[in-house]
């Protein structure tokens, strides 16, 4: 059984964030910046709750008797007092002997063709152990993307208004970084998880090391985008965040309008039809959180009963990297135009130049961990260099020019054109009927 290493890296992201959001909103209140202390303040709290909700949830504390548990969470303590629960488990995993096992049966990744079944007994404490697990990386993802990705964007905001970075806007600004990129990280495995239950998935490090490259420049240079398109255009701002929410937040539900499917009722026994809507209705608005700053590994379909799109896409991949490439570039390039005097000491092709091959980066290192580092890529049924390599042939089908219709009828009706290969055989044709002709005549 593995250290649940991941439990504490997930709290201590959570703890440390929320102790430097307190501390900046202190020093907002000092200077009298009413505005950026609620702010700081809104963009602390609000995960946090959700945060508690979910553990709560999972855990389904609401209808066992722990009041104690219940008044922690309330508190906002709940993920601390989770994670001092996970390493209580693990530590006392081997030394009390379980009554009760489970029998779990996973495939091995095919060698050589062939795919071997394994068993494993699976106790009562390593089965706690995997829900707290399982939970918190779900609160990573709410914590990152309803989170720690606003908090960036509006102290990347701050600094870019007054040109200065303190101690304390730098070292949550940092925080929030690496919530963000965690959380997407978590958000991968996740869906790898998902997507291939029945096999024993191992992540190597390698893969890990991809995934974080990957996350950090695409997030990186998203915020940046948005921050300095912000503060030229302030007003153009909201339309472009709302068409990039609502779009991702309605597409699944049309999927799911247009499949005919019935309204799903397996999320939980307890829950009533409006319950089971609210739920949906914050899943998908999470998934548009993590859309509006990167790819989300999970893709979601409201007509399967896990709520999961389990196949592989590579197109929807390709046209979401498109897209988001074009809009960076359009942009960074209108804050290029219509930017003032105030970035006088910033070169500004420079920087435009800088953000758009750092998005290109962060591409490169996605299809390098789908080409090589991938853990299930044995199960692929088309590589992404492939599903790629026949988009492309496809899109250039498409933008290529037609031939006017003017010209093919000419075409068409044009006489054909007598080659030296047509007269060479008209030629032989000519003379085998002038030798048969002979022939007769001698007979």
């Amino acid at each position: 059984m593995r250290l649940p290493c991941s439990i504490f890296v997930s709290v201590s992201l959570f703890t440390a964030e929320t102790t430097a959001a307190l501390y900046l909103s202190s020093t907002y209140r000092s200077a009298g910046d009413r505005i950026w202390q609620g702010l700081t303040l809104l963009f602390a709290f609000v995960p946090s709750v959700l945060v508690q909700l979910t553990l709560t949830f999972i855990h389904r504390d609401l209808s066992r008797d722990r009041p104690l548990v219940l008044l922690l969470h309330i508190l906002q303590l709940g993920p601390i007092v989770r994670c001092l629960e996970a390493f209580w488990i693990y530590g006392s995993i081997g030394k009390i002997e379980e009554p009760y096992v489970s029998i779990t049966r996973r495939k091995q990744l095919p060698k050589n063709g062939r795919t071997e079944e394994i068993e494993k007994q699976v106790g009562q404490a390593e089965g706690k152990l995997c829900t707290h697990r399982a939970a918190f990386a779900r609160t990573s993802v709410i914590q990152a993307f309803l989170g720690s990705a606003p908090q960036l964007t509006l102290q990347l905001y701050i600094c870019v208004l007054q040109r200065g970075i303190s101690i304390g806007r730098g070292t949550l600004m940092v925080i929030s970084l690496l919530s963000i990129v965690y959380g997407a990280l978590r958000c991968n495995i996740l869906a790898i998880k998902i997507k291939y239950d029945d096999y024993e998935v191992n992540v190597k490090p390698v893969a890990y090391l991809c995934i974080f490259l990957w996350r950090s420049f695409e997030i990186a240079t998203r915020v940046v985008v948005l921050v300095l398109f912000s503060s030229v255009l302030q007003i153009w701002i909201l339309p472009v965040v709302l068409i990039n929410f609502f779009t991702f937040f309605s597409y699944p539900w049309i999927l799911f309008w247009r499949s005919r499917s019935p309204f799903p009722e397996n999320i939980e026994k307890t829950f009533t039809r409006v319950g089971t809507t609210m739920v949906l209705c914050l899943l998908t608005f999470l998934y548009a959180g993590i859309n509006m700053f990167c790819w989300s590994a999970v893709q979601l379909k409201l007509s399967d009963p896990d709520l999961i799109n389990k196949s592989q896409n590579w197109y929807r991949m390709a046209v979401y990297y498109m897209l988001r490439f074009v809009e960076n570039a359009t942009l960074i390039l209108l804050w290029y135009v219509f930017q003032t005097d105030f970035y006088q000491f910033i070169w500004s092709p420079l920087l435009v130049l800088e953000l758009l091959v750092g998005y290109a980066i962060g591409i490169f290192f996605m299809l390098v961990f789908y080409q090589f580092c991938h853990p299930c890529k044995r199960l692929f049924s088309s590589s992404i260099s492939r599903g790629l390599w026949e988009w492309s042939n496809i899109l250039y089908l498409y933008c290529r020019p037609v031939p006017e219709a003017g010209v093919a009828f000419k075409v068409a009706l044009s006489p054909p054109v007598a080659t030296d290969r047509d007269v060479t055989n008209d030629t032989a044709s000519d003379m085998n009927g002038s030798l048969n002709q002979t022939m007769t005549y001698d007979a």
